[in-house]
């Protein structure tokens, strides 16, 4: 369990001796001066993780752990982090879900610089907007299933805000994440835990269309990914510290899917969720739901009454991932004996939910058309990602931009989803407003990941309010690494 307050004083005092020993070699940083101590030191390294008893993997992490510290900032207050690269690999990490200019971000299409191999570097920003937020490689992975977020790099931030959302005991941070990555043919999830199942018949044709020739001319599914293990805070179901809690409290729960490609749920069986943010930012109409669906990349805060005493399990209701570690015990006080798993009813997941009732968004200055569209197995056995007919290139030149903004404007993003898969949609250094789902016009939802299901369509807006080379692309990392990027600019 990843409580505030005790991993801080960890982290802190962590931070403390890496940064001594970092300004004793003598070594410069870039972004300011030498003499000045960091306010965090991360380390990338290859370090044993024991997700079990026993059960020690390897892999590369921030400061020899999973998930990363816990970094707390305050909104608007600047903030210095060094960053040393123990690897033989240059890398990238990314601020995800902050406003950030290009040199910070973290994403080398943008203009980023690498973090260089055995070399590192000071990282000065101010931290924004407040709430739920963490950090990430950014690193491609391709075909390598110990890079990427395929790794342990991957880490909370939390951006402690000026008034909080709501009345709390205390907080709990939860990182999901997958280890022991395989590689498989096909297996995609259904969509049906989505508010609409509704296929665009269009898109639908499209897509099936494709997918048939290609099968027609012999070729096999595109590769997937499936896993060994699975963990909350790096520890798999049952051989973690349980979390603790008393009958009346009230927790506020931060949930991060810190995976590389898979869609997550979790639920607490005799318990329902008051949903106050999503990816850190607070919804218009807080409301209660049995479970939580999360998107790769998409995090949800929400406050849980403490009413059901018992030892239970948290966990995800797929029952094999569940069986294999997705899962952490909760435990009252004065309860003892066997935790106990049962299956909520069946709940469609509706981002609307949370809007803001009857409103409906300002209206765009311009609009951007996109289709997402999959060919299937045509990168050396691995689908090949496309919008509007182009795939990022997998080599190191340039990218064409082909989507200008300028600045100050309001953008609507329509998305058309001609593939069977779910895309998580992510937009760097912006946030965006839904505004249409599955048909319906919606407003006041702001976040930087949205899923968009198979055949179906969405809207989103934003302000291009932070000039510079902007990423849009599906967080999952088999579609990113194999074409599903683009690039926005400012002229």
């Amino acid at each position: 369990m990843m409580e505030s307050s005790e991993s801080r004083r960890r982290f802190l005092k962590t931070a403390c001796l890496t940064a001594g020993a970092a300004l004793l070699s003598g070594k410069s940083f870039a972004g300011s001066s030498e003499s000045q101590a960091p306010d965090y030191t991360l380390r990338i390294k290859t370090a044993p993780v024991e997700i079990a008893p026993n059960r020690i993997i390897s892999a590369a992490t921030y400061n020899g752990q999973f998930p990363g510290p816990l970094l707390r900032f305050k909104e608007g207050r600047q903030v210095a982090v060094d960053v040393h690269n123990d690897t033989d690999t240059p890398e990238q990490l990314h601020w995800h879900g902050q406003m950030l200019p290009v040199d910070v971000d973290g994403a080398s299409e943008e203009g980023t610089p690498f973090i260089p191999a055995h070399g590192k570097r000071r990282i000065v920003f101010t931290p924004k907007p407040a709430g739920l937020r963490f950090y990430h490689t950014h690193n491609r992975a391709g075909a390598n299933l110990a890079a990427g977020q395929y790794s342990g790099q991957v880490g909370p931030v939390y951006i402690e805000p000026k008034n909080e959302a709501g009345r709390y005991d205390r907080e709990v941070f939860l990182v999901l994440k997958e280890f022991e990555p395989t590689f498989s043919r096909g297996g995609d999830m259904g969509t049906d835990f989505l508010s609409t199942a509704t296929r665009v018949k269009a898109l639908e044709e499209q897509g099936e269309s494709a997918m048939k020739a290609s099968l027609a001319k012999g070729m096999s599914h595109g590769f997937e990914v499936g896993y060994g293990s699975f963990t909350i805070n790096g520890r798999m179901l049952g051989h973690g510290e349980p979390i603790r809690v008393k009958r009346g409290e009230r927790v506020l729960f931060h949930v991060l899917n810190g995976s590389a490609t898979e869609i997550r749920s979790l639920a607490l069986p005799g318990h329902s969720w008051n949903v106050l943010a999503l990816d850190g930012n607070p919804v218009p109409n807080p409301s209660a739901v049995p479970l939580l669906w999360l998107g790769t990349a998409e995090r949800v805060s929400a406050i849980v009454e403490m009413g059901h005493p018992g030892v239970w399990i948290m966990g995800d209701l797929a029952d094999d991932d569940r069986r294999h570690g997705m899962g952490i015990v909760v435990e009252y006080a004065g309860s003892s004996g066997k935790a106990q798993w049962i299956a909520p009813p069946h709940y469609r997941w509706n981002y609307a939910l949370f809007a803001k009732p009857g409103a409906v968004a300002d209206p765009p200055d311009d609009t951007f058309d996109m289709i997402f569209a999959k060919d299937n197995a045509a990168e050396d056995g691995f689908n090949r990602w496309t919008i509007n007919g182009m795939a990022y290139p997998m080599s190191s030149l340039p990218m064409p931009t082909p989507f200008h903004l300028r600045e100050g404007k309001r953008y609507r993003i329509r998305m058309r989803n001609a593939s069977d898969d779910i895309h998580p949609i992510h937009l760097h250094r912006h946030s965006f407003e839904l505004t249409k789902l599955a048909g319906k016009a919606t407003a006041g939802i702001l976040k930087d990941v949205v899923m968009l299901g198979g055949y179906q369509e969405a809207e989103i807006d934003f302000v291009a309010d932070n000039p510079g080379l902007t990423l849009f692309h599906c967080h999952q990392q088999l579609h990113m690494d194999f074409g599903f990027m683009t690039l926005f600019d400012y002229v």
